[in-house]
């Protein structure tokens, strides 16, 4: 009888330890080669380990949440009397977070295709599925898989939710005392988000500059084309425009198109615009990046955010896709606010960050007008980037985005 240890593999970029985010198997399971035995993360996506042999699960080498480094022992299998290990299998970058074992998320099955779960055991989910049921309340005991392998999917909780009765509290309880506690461990997609946010707000001097910008014209626009494409291209938000007008501002202050390197006291500046886009997913903030703005239409970067951000919030986004930015956008919609102070993705050095539009009576003429406004807020690396600068390249971009018709010209 063999047994064979799986280590920790090597993920490249330099990766010294990953936080273990979810086990696929337990002690005592049966596995077959290629089966995924852990979904482990780096900073910057989720990996799936694969096993490189087929046999029983005999022991785990950590617990959810736990930072295993490279080379670490991270599972050990029975492979039977003569069982002969292989080389390792390459470890899969990055994992889907709402998917089965295979590489690739499934289309989810129709509701007579759920699986029955066994009736011991818990419950097959990937984290962000895990992480979503927990906020909206819902116990994963009760809701079917619809996977082939039983494993439940963000599209069985959109299910659950439809079918579900809606709870009503007995009215005696409304105002009762609450006493209840949670304690919830920071892991995950969490724990990176807070270290970084961390480490950026510790070694970046940030500073903000808020600028009203009028974008009545730029909305009249963008409607207007809007209406005139309709399904021949993709449909135009604030967000592609705003990316343009940052494209064209760049040039003129390459220091804000730039990612600095405090170690080494080097600041490169970037010709091409790798524009990262904030998007919220169900397991916290995630920056997809928008490679090659600077040769892209709007209607091509429109169509490549979304995209981004759909891959990002299904847990698809690949590590390039996930890196590289050299600038970022922020946006919180129609939550954002009158004003934010956003932070740096570091090492850039700059954030652009957006706020709501409102409609507001604005003197214009001698006269009072309604006009849409809505606020810039963007934050700057003070180390590299003095406030003229970053007051100046605003201005730039504020002038783009009240005369849209510059957008469409060099």
């Amino acid at each position: 009888m063999g047994t064979h240890t799986i280590k920790m593999p090597d993920l490249g970029e330099g990766i010294a330890e990953v936080e273990l985010v979810a086990w696929r198997v337990q002690p005592g399971d049966t596995v077959v080669e290629d089966q995924v035995l852990a979904d482990v993360m780096t900073d910057k996506a989720t990996v799936e380990i694969p096993s490189p042999v087929a046999g029983r699960v005999l022991a785990l080498g950590g617990e959810v949440g736990q930072l295993i480094a490279v080379g670490a022992e991270l599972i050990r299998i029975d492979v039977g009397a003569g069982g002969e290990a292989v080389p390792a299998a390459p470890a899969r970058a990055p994992a889907p977070t709402s998917a089965s074992p295979a590489a690739t998320t499934p289309a989810p099955a129709p509701a007579s295709a759920e699986r029955p779960r066994p009736s011991a055991g818990k419950p097959l989910a990937a984290p962000a599925v895990r992480h979503r049921a927990a906020v909206l309340g819902i116990d994963l005991q009760q809701v079917p898989g619809s996977a082939a392998d039983g494993r439940i999917l963000h599209e069985d909780l959109d299910a659950w939710l439809v079918r579900r009765p809606a709870a009503r509290a007995p009215s005696a309880a409304r105002y009762a005392e609450r006493n209840d506690e949670e304690a919830v461990p920071v892991t995950g997609v969490r724990r990176r988000i807070a270290q970084r946010m961390q480490d950026a707000m510790r070694r970046i001097p940030h500073f903000t500059y808020v600028e009203e910008i009028d974008v009545t014209e730029l909305e009249l626009l963008r409607a207007r084309i809007n209406e005139r494409w309709g399904g021949e291209r993709a449909h135009l938000t604030l967000l592609p425009l705003l990316v343009r007008a940052i494209v064209l501002a760049v040039p003129r202050f390459p220091q804000i198109n730039a990612r600095f390197d405090d170690e080494a006291g080097i600041v490169t500046r970037h010709g091409a615009v790798h524009v990262g886009i904030a998007t919220q997913t169900a397991v916290g903030l995630m920056v997809p990046v928008l490679r090659h703005a600077e040769a892209r239409d709007p209607w091509s970067s429109a169509s490549e955010i979304a995209r981004l951000a759909e891959a990002a919030r299904a847990g698809r986004a690949t590590r390039d896709e996930m890196s590289g930015s050299t600038i970022t956008v922020t946006s919180l919609g129609a939550l954002g606010g009158i004003a934010s102070t956003p932070i740096i993705n570091a090492p850039e050095v700059a954030i652009v960050g957006v706020n709501r539009i409102v409609q507001r009576p604005v003197m214009q003429g001698g006269a009072v007008v309604a006009r849409r406004m809505m606020n810039l807020s963007s934050s700057f690396d003070h180390r590299v980037v003095d406030g003229q600068l970053a007051a100046e390249f605003v201005q730039a971009v504020r002038a783009s985005l009240e005369c849209p018709a510059l957008l469409f010209v060099e």
